[in-house]
């Protein structure tokens, strides 16, 4: 069996932390947008914001939850968009979202989808 190596150089990683519990909602708009996939892991969160926004009456729970997409270029403007208005990102408090272009990429890609667009 022959392996090949598929590198894909028009994506960006758009990177959101959110509040526990509010990953879902995130996720639900951007597979909605048009997201293929997305990872979500635990984290926790630490550092000057905490003390500044409870100053402020606003509480900020440490425990957090980061979310990952790759997308398309062309794709990124609107998932990135929908990512922050669905974790209320407006809000003091409430996280961020990063997005970085990749200047490669590889994952497993079909044949199929492979020859469509490398004819093109």
């Amino acid at each position: 069996m022959s392996r090949e190596l598929v590198v894909l150089t028009d994506a960006v990683l758009i990177t959101c932390v959110v509040q526990r519990g509010v990953a879902d909602d995130v996720v639900s708009a951007a597979l909605e947008a048009g997201v293929q996939g997305a990872t979500v892991f635990y984290a926790r969160g630490t550092g000057v914001r905490q003390r500044a926004l409870g100053v402020l009456g606003v509480t900020v729970s440490a425990e957090k939850e980061v979310i990952l997409f790759v997308v398309p270029s062309e794709q990124a403007e609107l998932i990135f968009e929908r990512a922050y208005l669905a974790g209320k990102l407006d809000t003091p408090g409430m996280g961020l979202i990063a997005m970085s272009p990749l200047e490669k990429m590889a994952t497993y890609v079909p044949h199929e989808i492979v020859e469509r667009f490398s004819s093109q």
